[in-house]
């Protein structure tokens, strides 16, 4: 992993958030990427935040990239472009946690910070065959104060890298190598059997469905397109007309001519194309989306606040997965445009 050993602190930085809700497999291209893209964090800061946020295209939990971009402008304005190196002012900064800001500290500055991450909690419920909760305020006090505990003062970088790798590689959530363990004769939960149903966890992550129809209208070889800014999903990425209901909608003819007219005010028109429904399963949701190109003889005044970009530029702008997805399944392989 380029990221092992690295004590410059905004790489360390750059990795721990990518890594978040990513597996390493798929986050190793986007830190390469963003390392190559911006090697410091003045790059970061200085960079049209479209080109950012088109790096990070497809990562998902945009959040994260908003962060990144605001933090990154602080350091380099702020701070004159050198990281903090004590924990405090780490955490301070946004996007980072108490985590994220432990994992700078010891990696970076050598600072007697305990991580606690995904691993970690779990690698402490299993060793010493602890029930409580990880996800609520007692669980996370009493695992704190554990960790702090086990932490070695002179060498915590070290040991907080192998206890992290430790529980992605042999304390692993699924199927862990409890029987090649060096760590088996004393843990709790392998002695009585309680490997799968360590760590618990107090809250039940409640998922829901959403089903979206996107329209792609194309006038004169320009589409509509517009940024999102609500704070929901996607927000700042790019996408189409769009409409959301309750449940499945299953268009007939007739029916369809008359969402186009109510939606974009317009007359005269021509559906090109229906795909099929593309599923994107996030961590709490499920996206059902169906997309449609409809193509106008002139320009719609009631999409005055969408922007009526060239076809051809439409790849320099960040969108969703999903909508990535696509075009790239559709309309580049099937030329829809």
């Amino acid at each position: 992993m380029p990221w092992k050993g690295e004590k410059d602190p905004y790489k360390i930085w750059l990795s721990e958030i990518i890594l978040q809700q990513t597996r390493v497999e798929q986050g190793m291209e986007y830190y390469n990427r963003f390392v190559q893209h911006f090697p410091t964090v003045k790059d970061l800061a200085n960079a049209p935040e479209q080109k950012v946020f088109k790096l990070w295209e497809g990562l998902g939990y945009y959040t994260r990239c908003k962060n990144l971009i605001a933090t990154a402008k602080i350091i380099s304005n702020e701070l004159n472009g050198i990281f903090p190196d004590n924990y405090e002012a780490i955490k301070s900064l946004k996007g980072i946690g108490p985590y994220t800001a432990s994992a700078i500290a010891s990696f970076a500055f050598n600072l007697p910070y305990a991580v606690l991450d995904g691993n970690v909690f779990r690698i402490l419920s299993r060793y010493f065959g602890l029930s409580t909760a990880i996800d609520n305020g007692e669980g996370k006090k009493m695992y704190a104060q554990i960790a702090e505990a086990l932490l070695p003062v002179k060498t915590p970088g070290e040991y907080n890298q192998a206890i992290m790798d430790f529980g992605a590689t042999i304390c692993k959530p699924k199927q862990p190598l409890c029987i090649s363990c060096v760590q088996n004769k004393d843990c709790e939960a392998y002695k009585y059997g309680w490997i799968n149903d360590l760590p618990v966890k107090e809250k039940v992550l409640q998922k829901k469905t959403r089903w979206l129809t996107y329209f792609l209208v194309e006038v004169d070889e320009k589409i509509y397109i517009r940024q999102r800014t609500a704070s929901d999903i996607w927000q700042n990425l790019y996408e189409f007309i769009v409409r959301e209901t309750n449940g499945p909608e299953y268009f007939t003819e007739d029916a369809l001519r008359l969402v186009v007219k109510e939606m974009i005010a317009v007359k005269t028109f021509e559906i090109k194309f229906i795909s099929d429904v593309i599923r994107q399963q996030l961590t709490h949701q499920t996206l059902n989306a169906r997309f449609i190109i409809v193509k106008l003889k002139k320009p719609a005044t009631a999409l005055r606040d969408f922007q009526l970009i060239e076809k051809t530029h439409l790849y320099q702008y960040a969108f969703p997965k999903l909508i990535v997805q696509f075009l790239e399944q559709n309309v580049i392989k099937q030329s829809l445009f």
